[in-house]
């Protein structure tokens, strides 16, 4: 299973990478919204997680991008310091089906992306 991970932050990107290459998946990590969506074509993720606020493309316009592949359903779950109703109301209605606040439990980011890409044989 392959998982995209679009966060600008590199402490937070290693964290993720970590837990979820622990976990058993293939982790993607892109460091701006323009490398995700180049790599959303070019990996076929699975799942993405995605920051709102990141350089050249948001997290808002990644969730976009994504709901346009109208042959694939792709999980997406969003990470943002930003706990404003308004962010977290606009990626649901983008098509979000997940939003975890900074900072985060690696543990609980874990257990969130095992509800929507189970693994047969857990790491």
């Amino acid at each position: 299973m392959k998982i995209l991970v679009a966060e600008d932050e590199m402490i937070m990107s290693k964290t993720i990478e970590f837990r979820l290459k622990k976990d058993g998946y293939e982790v993607i990590v892109c460091q701006d919204g323009k490398q995700a969506i180049d790599q959303l074509e070019k990996s076929a993720p699975d799942l993405i997680i995605t920051d709102i606020m990141m350089p050249y493309y948001s997290g808002l316009e990644i969730i976009g991008a994504v709901k346009k592949m109208k042959d694939r359903k792709i999980p997406i779950i969003v990470l943002s310091s930003m706990g404003q109703e308004n962010v977290v109301l606009e990626a649901f209605q983008l098509g979000a089906d997940d939003f975890i606040t900074k900072p985060f439990s690696p543990n609980e980011l874990s257990m969130r992306v095992k509800r929507y890409l189970p693994l047969s044989v857990h790491a």
